[in-house]
Formats: structure tokens, sequence, C-alpha cells
């Protein structure tokens, strides 16, 4: 019986792919890189569900807050007291840009969303790292740490909660 059930468990991940995402839950480090070779790296936490939530909560070297809803972005960040309301004109979807991905490599995927390039690198059908080049050149990589794949979520993760005292900039 163990057998069988290590030999169902083998084949299910042979054929596991990154597009059968429904959530993610990850601690990240956020390296960005400009054109100068200037590195600076954050670090963090992400929670992702479908059909288009995240939260990037980053831990060092500040903290700050960022909801990622269907239709806005909201920032919170607590050394300013401010939270910044961002409408977005075209959807961000982090769900998208995986299921966009094409294998190139073994473990390497190439993603093209809104004019960008992502590449997705995977070990063990676990999305490893994202790197891109943002709108202002800089080189951009996302790596993963404990990965969490499709594991429930409940949306209320995703509401932002803005302290009266903070200042609200609607952009």
């Amino acid at each position: 019986m163990k057998r069988i059930v290590l030999a169902v468990l083998l084949a299910t991940s042979t054929y596991a792919n990154i597009k059968n995402l429904n959530s993610f839950e990850a601690d990240f480090s956020q390296n960005i890189t400009d054109d100068k070779g200037v590195k600076i790296t954050y670090n963090g936490h992400i929670t992702a569900s479908k059909p288009q939530f995240a939260l990037w909560k980053y831990l060092k070297p500040i903290q700050k807050s960022v909801y990622i809803l269907s239709n806005k972005i909201v920032v919170i960040e607590p050394d300013l007291e401010q939270a910044i309301i961002k409408h977005l004109r075209g959807n961000f979807d982090f769900f998208k840009i995986i299921h966009n991905a094409k294998k190139i490599d073994k473990n390497k995927y190439l993603a093209k969303f809104k004019d960008k390039e992502y590449i997705i690198e995977t070990e063990n059908s676990t999305i490893k790292s994202i790197s891109y080049k943002d709108e202002l050149g800089n080189n951009i990589k996302i790596i993963f740490k404990n990965q969490i794949e499709n594991k429930k979520i409940p949306k209320e993760r995703y509401i932002p909660h803005i302290p009266n005292e903070y200042d609200v900039v609607t952009e």
C-alpha cells in the first residue's frame, strides 16, 4: 500500500505544473539592481490567491504592505503613517503571468505580460524565483523560500486596514 501511495505521489509531482497554481505563499528576497550595479535587497512574505489577490508584506529594511486587488493597489507604509491607493488602468495579475509562461528549459519559463518579460525558475515544480526588468530599467529578482502552494487562504487576508490617523493619498 505504501508503495502505491508513493508511486501516485511521484507520478503526480512529475506532471505538476506551475500553471495549476491556485494560491501561493512564501518568504521572499527581492533584489533590485540599477544600471550602475547598485543593489538593494528587501525581505518579506507574499500571499497570493486566485482570481487576483496578493499581499506583499515587506519586513526589511523597511516595513510596508502592498495589497494587489483586481482594480487597485493599496500600499500601507507605517514609517510614514501613510497609505497610497492607486487605481489600476490595466490588471496586474500574478496568476496570469504564471499562466502565460512557456517552458524554455528544464526548470525555466518565460512569460510575457503587459510588454514585460518575466523569467520564472522552478525547482521540483515549485516557483523558486521570478526575474524581470522594471519600467526604470532596474533588474529585479525575487527569490522565494518556504513555498506553500494551493493552500486555502481566507479572502479577509487581502482586506487592507488603514489606521484612521494615516494620511491617504489617492492616485
